[in-house]
């Protein structure tokens, strides 16, 4: 699958005005670029897997998953529609680490469901990554 770069990034990250923010904006520019521009933030991380997931683009949820914890492959399920997304807390817990917790809507074979995680996130070198995530009721 592919985002029409002016398109509202999968993520639903919003700007001035609480507008939708572009995927080239957004999400795309990290996707597109992952040795030269990593992200920000540990929220900017968990959203761009995100619009990874949206897009299977299993290379860059690889490399953005921390070496730990990495598994040796990712797999989609066929006909998942991915329906938004909502950060619910983003915590810095020093300069290395810090912990998002997010709703995401996903449909399978008809059937609307919610993952509700709270991920925590590491810092090396500059670069984060995602180690490891509580699913929450």
């Amino acid at each position: 699958m592919t985002v029409d770069e002016r398109a509202a990034c999968p993520c639903g990250r919003t700007g001035a005005k609480e507008r939708p923010l572009a995927f080239a904006q957004c999400c795309g520019r990290y996707l597109a670029d992952f040795e030269g521009r990593p992200a920000p933030d540990a929220e900017s991380l968990m959203r761009s897997r995100y619009s990874a997931f949206v897009l299977e683009d299993a290379g860059y949820l690889l490399a953005t998953w921390h070496a730990s914890r990495r598994p040796s492959r990712v797999t989609f399920e066929p006909g998942a529609k991915w329906l938004g997304l909502e950060v619910k807390e983003h915590r810095a817990i020093d300069d290395a680490h810090a912990e998002v917790e997010f709703v995401a809507r996903v449909r399978n074979d008809g059937r609307a469901s919610r993952l509700r995680e709270r991920s925590r996130f590491l810092r090396e070198d500059g670069r984060w990554y995602y180690v490891d995530g509580d699913h929450l009721p």
